[in-house]
């Protein structure tokens, strides 16, 4: 009989039932294509071996696996006349890792009221979805309930929970979790460092790291690239050339992970030969090996490389995200390529691709650089966002280096709105004031700062 030929029904007895299963078991994990595990579906509903737990259970994970998760899956689950721990725990997986995360929820509470045991292989994924979401109340619940069950110190709940809160960037509760786990293995301590590395903490992952090396953890790639991130954001240059020097060493080939951080590193750490020599070494660029180094050219002026990696980006027909054309629309600013950045700005949302404030900002400082200040305001007054401080001062700079105060009175009164609390933004109307001759008014200014406790930060300038 083929493997998936065509069955003829069986009488089925206790002594063949076990080899039945056996043999339902194997064809299963077998991975048959669609056609063939309805067959197998079909042919386990007439012989009643569906109604066994463990059988309907792969049964519901194998349509999973065929995308069939909606309406397959869950339909086998309704109709299972007995589910166990196992079948549970196996369907709130499969709904976390499809990104069904409030459905993951429902079954998770269902699982609860049902009264069925709750394991290590039931939590993981429910705190996986509350990271997907930002759910940190739901997060916090998960983690009493593996406390009160005792499944706390199982290293598989154990690293889902430091994931989970370092996901929602609470980093002091994901060290908590680590440092009270009598077990730890290489992921629980990958995810830790990674919780410092992500959220910005440089110093935090480096002293953790040679706790990792005390204990001998294996520097895998996650943990070089946590180490990268850490190097890139104190501007370690020196670090960062070692652990690619380590990771050339150690490795046949670079996966495109560690490319795109070794790109990221070089780049944060102003060494764009050396990041433009790893970015040309990536074999199957993706659009953030691309957006990286774009990024990197156009936040530090460097306008003609930003420009020319742009189109050569978009010839090798990788799409540009949002945050690329931060990188492009930074350059424009940076040069004041007014027309450029607008071609730019329209090509955006011909893709699909919806402006952010930081877009927007970037289309304001080209205008106020090339000195159409004026335009830049009524920009900034038309467009979907309030600007922030850091569009305001920027446009105030360059309302004074142009001479047009009457605009940088506005733009400085808007600024005091925006950040009531910063000395700067008072300091900046008191001395258009000044520039303008009005001193009464500089002075009033001054004073008022004074009634407020308000100092002046020192070393803080608006130009």
């Amino acid at each position: 009989m083929h493997q998936f030929g065509v069955y003829e029904k069986p009488a089925i007895t206790a002594s063949n039932s076990t080899n039945l299963l056996s043999h339902y078991f194997h064809l299963l994990a077998s991975s048959p294509e669609l056609r063939h595990l309805r067959h197998l579906h079909a042919r386990l509903l007439r012989s009643g071996l569906f109604s066994d737990p463990f059988l309907s259970t792969k049964l519901l994970l194998s349509y999973s696996r065929h995308g069939r998760l909606f309406p397959s899956s869950l339909r086998i689950f309704h109709l299972m006349p007995y589910r166990n721990s196992f079948t549970w725990s196996t369907l709130i997986s499969e709904l976390s890792k499809s990104g069904s995360s409030q459905i993951c929820f429902r079954f998770f509470r269902r699982m609860r009221y049902a009264d069925v045991e709750v394991d290590n292989f039931t939590i993981p994924p429910v705190l996986r979805s509350c990271a997907v979401i930002g759910c940190l109340e739901f997060c916090k619940s998960v983690h009493g309930l593996s406390v009160k069950l005792g499944l706390d110190r199982n290293v598989f709940v154990g690293s889902a929970q430091v994931m989970c809160y370092n996901s929602l960037s609470q980093i002091s509760d994901a060290r908590k979790v680590f440092d009270e786990m009598t077990k730890r293995d290489t992921v629980l301590w990958t995810s830790m460092l990674s919780g410092y590395a992500q959220s910005e903490k440089p110093e935090l992952a480096f002293t953790f790291f040679s706790m990792m090396v005390h204990e001998r953890i294996v520097l895998d790639v996650v943990v070089m690239v946590s180490l990268l991130l850490a190097c890139a954001q104190l501007s370690w240059l020196n670090h960062g050339r070692n652990i690619h020097a380590y990771a050339i060493r150690r490795l046949p080939s670079f996966p495109l992970v560690l490319g795109n951080a070794l790109v990221d590193m070089y780049v944060k750490c102003g060494s764009f030969d050396c990041a433009r020599k790893m970015f040309d070494s990536i074999q199957y660029r993706d659009v953030i090996s691309w957006t990286t180094l774009i990024l990197g050219h156009g936040l530090n002026g460097h306008v003609n490389d930003a420009l020319s990696l742009f189109d050569e980006m978009c010839i090798e027909g990788v799409k540009p995200n949002s945050i690329t054309f931060l990188g492009v629309l930074s350059a424009c600013g940076h040069a004041g390529l007014v027309e450029k950045a607008w071609e730019l700005f329209h090509r955006m949302r011909k893709l699909g691709l919806e402006p952010e404030l930081k877009h927007y900002s970037c289309i304001a400082d080209a205008l106020a650089r090339a000195g159409q200040v004026v335009e830049a305001e009524r920009f900034i007054n038309e467009m979907p966002f309030e600007p922030d401080g850091a569009t305001l001062r920027a446009l105030l700079s360059f309302c004074r280096v142009h001479g047009d105060m009457e605009t940088a009175k506005r733009i400085a009164n808007k600024l005091v709105i925006a950040c009531p609390e910063s000395s700067g933004c008072y300091m900046s109307m008191a001395n258009i004031y000044s520039d303008v001759g009005q001193h009464d008014e500089s002075k009033r200014v001054r004073e008022y700062m004074k009634g407020i406790n308000l100092l002046k930060v020192p070393g803080w300038s608006t130009s």
